[in-house]
């Protein structure tokens, strides 16, 4: 139930961290007195102002600074609270109905009262849509949708979903005009009529500009004027270029990790160049195809458990701009553990590793071929797989090497079951255990990688769709991921760190940097 194109491309290119640096600016939530506009240069694409049809980082960026949610993520926090809804709760113990009540006097940027009649179109035309490049798929539990009153939404789902809350407070859940957007097809105009903190004002392919959106009536305080976005499209070195120039404030997404050591030490007067960071979590992993006749071999990957050195990946590929990963649900998130870590350590264990294989009557060297594609995961992929590689046929027990593969061609031959051991990264759409377990698990999983355990699939993902309390599904993903890595369909390796580059006089950006993934407009101000 995930987004189309959410493998990650490097952890420079993460969307979410939890921010390390302590706050700025104002603190009381009123707007920073003399507050300006900021300019902010990325490298991603805004892909669609619709809300029907973007599903892509950019995109999500738009639509959680324009579009109002009935719940959204506070800032540093990973559990969705009413936004423009003034409540909402399950009814029941089976987590299959789910009503909200709205706050009074809701309006768009137009004027236009935003009523339940807004909120049921809006969800009901991007199911009706379906876009293939939308968040439909997101919302694909909703079996129906009643208005009792103007106030009112009640949510009737498929099936029990406790993380419904944090689906619709996910861009997914972006609120429009129903008397502005075609109820059966896409807007196509550029422009963007929501209920946020602020309004897009213009839209091209190389910039976009939002203006404070004086109806809104939400708890946001903007600390600016608005923002100017700038589009880089992946040009590492023109956006580090025009925020070297002071063209652009801040830079968010793209820049490579040699150019953030090199912008950490730049100095221009009294207005230096810092960096802010954060743990995010978007993650990847090498992951085992389990009908191959090499890899699809139980010792076989618990050797390359005990031999993958994930600080060295780190530390050499990296440059420290991701951290080690032990588990399918990164730091950060609730109920992660570190169970790869307790089975098969922090560092390389050949011993072990050839314990592992000799048992198994493994004598010869095991040959082995990872494959990766730079298009999508970066050029920094094919040199971590080489590092990997080599870790293994310096133990002695392997002879590994790597294949490079153009994106479209590496996606037909994973999905023919053409490769034994392949790099999958993920981009998570909310904070939740669910987002990392459920689509790699079980029949048709998004890894393509013949993985299918019944006891995972059958008993532990439905248990943890119907706990509301989030915090009660955690004896059960933590089962999850014992069951993961004793069994190794995927092994784990880093989670990003998350970097946003910026003038002196620039605040507040570490309250856009957060689990959530939501990048917030309002918290920054400039000095």
């Amino acid at each position: 139930m995930m987004r189309r194109n959410q493998w990650l491309a490097a952890p420079l290119g993460a969307a979410t961290a939890a921010a390390l640096l302590s706050g700025c600016g104002s603190t009381d939530g009123s707007p920073a007195e003399g507050g300006k506009g900021v300019v902010m240069g990325i490298s991603d694409k805004v892909k669609s102002t619709d809300p029907a049809a973007g599903y892509d980082p950019g995109s999500w960026l738009l639509f959680n600074n324009v579009f109002q949610s009935l719940l959204s993520f506070p800032k540093g926090a990973t559990t969705p609270e009413p936004d423009a809804a003034q409540s909402c709760a399950f009814e029941g113990g089976d987590s299959k109905v789910y009503k909200c009540t709205l706050k009074p006097d809701l309006k768009f940027s137009n004027g236009h009262p935003l009523t339940s009649e807004d909120v049921k179109f809006s969800f009901e035309r991007t199911l009706k849509i379906n876009d293939p490049n939308g968040p439909a798929v997101l919302l694909s539990s909703i079996a129906g949708i009643d208005t009792p009153d103007d106030k009112t939404v009640v949510f009737r789902l498929k099936t029990s979903d406790a993380t419904f809350p944090s689906k619709i407070a996910s861009g997914a859940g972006s609120i429009v005009d129903h008397a502005e957007y075609p109820a059966d097809k896409l807007r196509t105009d550029g422009k963007a009529i929501g209920s946020g903190v602020y309004k897009l004002d213009s839209f091209n392919e190389k910039s976009a500009n939002f203006s404070v959106n004086e109806a809104y009536t939400g708890k946001a305080k903007p600390k600016n004027t608005g923002v100017t976005l700038k589009f880089f499209n992946q040009d590492q070195a023109a956006l580090k270029k025009v925020l070297e120039s002071g063209d652009v404030d801040f830079a968010f997404r793209g820049l490579a990790a040699k150019d953030i050591a090199s912008l950490a030490s730049t100095k221009t007067g009294n207005n230096s160049i810092e960096v802010v960071q954060g743990t995010g979590a978007e993650v990847q992993h090498l992951v085992f195809n389990m009908k191959d006749e090499v890899a699809g071999k139980l010792p076989v990957r618990k050797a390359i458990a005990f031999l993958v050195d994930r600080e060295a990946l780190v530390k050499d590929v990296y440059e420290g701009t991701a951290t080690s990963l032990y588990s399918v649900v990164p730091a950060g998130i609730g109920s992660h553990n570190t169970a790869f870590f307790d089975r098969y350590g922090g560092s390389p264990q050949p011993k072990k590793a050839e314990a592992v294989l000799r048992a198994a009557g493994i004598k010869d060297k095991v040959k082995i071929t990872l494959y990766t594609t730079p298009n999508r995961f970066g050029p920094a992929t094919d040199q971590e797989m080489a590092l990997i590689a080599k870790q293994l046929n310096d133990s002695g027990l392997f002879e590994a090497d790597v294949k490079s593969v153009e994106y479209e061609q590496y996606e037909k031959d994973i999905a023919a079951g053409k490769y034994g051991v392949y790099i999958r990264g993920w981009v998570p759409d909310y904070p939740d255990a669910d987002n990392f377990t459920q689509p790699f698990f079980g029949p048709n999983n998004v890894l393509n990688n013949n993985y299918d355990n019944k006891e995972i699939s059958q008993t532990i993902i439905p248990a943890t769709s119907a706990k509301a309390d989030r915090s009660a599904a955690t004896p059960d993903y933590t089962r999850l991921q014992d069951i993961v890595a004793d069994e190794i369909p995927l092994l784990p390796l880093w989670q990003s760190k998350q970097y946003a580059v910026t003038r002196q006089n620039v605040t507040g950006l570490q309250w856009s940097l957060d689990a959530s993934t939501v990048f917030r407009f309002w918290e920054i101000s400039k000095g």
